[in-house]
């Protein structure tokens, strides 16, 4: 017997979609979540290319498999481009059950100025928001900063063997230059917490470099 997704999920990824479209996260079309499915092992949700996060519906997402990105049922919606960039987190990532990718305006900016100073990661120190994040160090976090190719399998590379390199010292947060942000973590609403606490530091980290003209043209390694 076939198990149907849950119609909740679907409106769940909705509701996060149109949540960050308000705060101008999602303008457009930008931006994708994805989120595994309950009862279907190895599959999830997946917002659909070319639609508008601010008007995404309960039915506007498109089953793939989660470990390649392909869709996994017939659908007259395609999966978004990014969608092998969540397959890389979910083949990667022990426990991770939701992604959420966006374009904040400081983590976007960042990861802008980090690339232009030929920076891959960026390290944020002592803010109290890190604790947000979950990891190991509750006061410092260094963040990857992943070139944004035209290729986006080759971003979904990059990422495999960073995560491999890594393993369990991987923040659940990244940064694509000139692009945006992802998080992840068990569960929606982690996921988005992260992004939040990410777009947060990232805020901070821009007027704090602004407020101590010193650390302007130090590089973010």
């Amino acid at each position: 017997m076939t198990v149907q997704a849950p119609p909740h999920l679907g409106e769940s990824i909705a509701r996060v979609a149109r949540g960050l479209y308000r705060r101008g996260w999602m303008e457009g079309t930008a931006g994708n979540i994805s989120a595994l499915l309950p009862g279907r092992p190895g599959h999830a949700l997946i917002t659909a290319s070319g639609l508008s996060k601010g008007e995404l519906a309960p039915d506007s997402a498109v089953e793939v498999e989660a470990a390649t990105g392909r869709p996994s049922r017939p659908s007259s919606l395609r999966p978004s481009a990014e969608t092998v960039i969540h397959a890389a987190l979910y083949r990667g990532v022990p426990g991770c059950e939701a992604v959420v990718h966006a374009h904040p305006p400081y983590s976007t900016l960042v990861a802008a100025q980090a690339a232009r100073r030929g920076a891959d990661r960026v390290s944020f120190a002592d803010f109290e928001i890190i604790k947000g994040l979950g990891g190991s160090d509750p006061f410092a976090v260094t963040v990857p900063v992943f070139r944004n190719w035209a290729d986006v399998p080759r971003i979904a590379a990059d990422l495999t063997a960073f995560l491999r390199r890594e393993g369990d010292d991987a923040p659940p947060v990244l940064l694509i230059a000139h692009h945006g942000a992802t998080a992840w973590g068990p569960d929606l609403e982690t996921a988005r917490n992260r992004l939040e606490c990410l777009e947060l530091l990232c805020r901070l980290h821009v007027h704090d470099r602004l407020d101590r003209p010193d650390r302007l043209d130090r590089p973010d390694r």
